[in-house]
């Protein structure tokens, strides 16, 4: 629902790749303010000049401002002067930092657009993680949790999945184990040497707050143990025993944003593999 105290306008993401850079660059700088609401039109693999126009049309019957990451110079010249003549804004975003590296490393920049999307190594593994991650989420698969990176714990709604696949973009093979109370964690888990064993904790009473709604979106209100405040207590001071028990770090995720959380275990991660070389 639109909400009418926003200021409404319209952000033109325009790219020679797949658009994802300049998407991630405005989302990044949206969410610092709190009074806009941007329609986006995102216009992605532009290379030629029937697509600039039809672009430019898009821009004439929406103005708004634009925002591009290309690194042709001719398909971008035709984009600015277009907006020229509209009399839009039209920000290369990508431009300051490149010619900063170049300065710094003294070195020309060579267009070649999508380039960072290039299937290398660093690309499979990636989509290795990702295929582990699904494979072994929420307690599956436990007899590979060796072959983890990374095992998350934590008990229910403690962000274990999302982290768990924000990980497996940055090529982090990730399993996550949930805590339910008076079930068994599988031996498999105090038996593996190789992954960073990390325990994810959370206010109580916020992790009643997320239970609660999660229930009410599968049209589930009745009181149990499970929106119990008390035993929510107990299921997350049990859990933080076993972390100490067993020296896992814990990192609480109560105020914490999925990438902030995925950050902190990647900071955990480097710095062991760095002590394990």
């Amino acid at each position: 629902m639109k909400d009418d105290n926003k200021k409404s306008f319209h952000l033109h993401l325009v790219s020679d790749s797949t658009g994802e850079t300049v998407s991630l660059l405005a989302r990044a700088c949206l969410v610092q303010f709190d009074d806009v609401e941007a329609h986006e039109h995102l216009w992605a693999m532009v290379r030629t000049e029937d697509q600039v126009k039809e672009i430019l049309a898009g821009i004439k019957e929406n103005p708004g401002f634009v925002l591009n990451t290309f690194v042709n110079e001719d398909i971008r010249t035709m984009i600015e002067d277009g907006c020229r003549k509209l009399q839009v804004p039209c920000i290369a975003v990508l431009d300051p930092v490149l010619e900063e590296l170049g300065a710094h490393l003294g070195s020309e920049v060579h267009a070649r657009p999508g380039r960072q999307h290039v299937m290398d190594a660093e690309y499979f593994s990636r989509i290795e993680a990702m295929h582990f991650v699904l494979a072994h989420d929420d307690g599956q698969l436990t007899r590979d949790l060796n072959q983890a990176d990374v095992v998350l714990l934590g008990v229910s709604r403690t962000s274990k999945t999302p982290t768990s696949i924000y990980l497996a973009n940055r090529g982090i093979k990730t399993a996550n184990v949930p805590i339910v109370p008076g079930c068994a964690l599988p031996d498999e888990l105090f038996r593996a040497t190789e992954p960073m064993i990390v325990g994810l904790t959370k206010d109580p009473k916020r992790l009643v707050e997320i239970r609660r709604q999660r229930l009410k979106m599968l049209d589930q209100d009745e009181e149990t143990d499970y929106v119990d405040l008390e035993k929510v207590s107990k299921e997350i001071n049990d859990a933080r025993r076993l972390y100490t028990k067993h020296d896992w770090p814990v990192i609480n995720v109560s105020r914490k944003s999925i990438e902030e959380t995925a950050a902190t275990i990647i900071q955990m991660y480097n710095r062991r593999k760095e002590l394990d070389t």
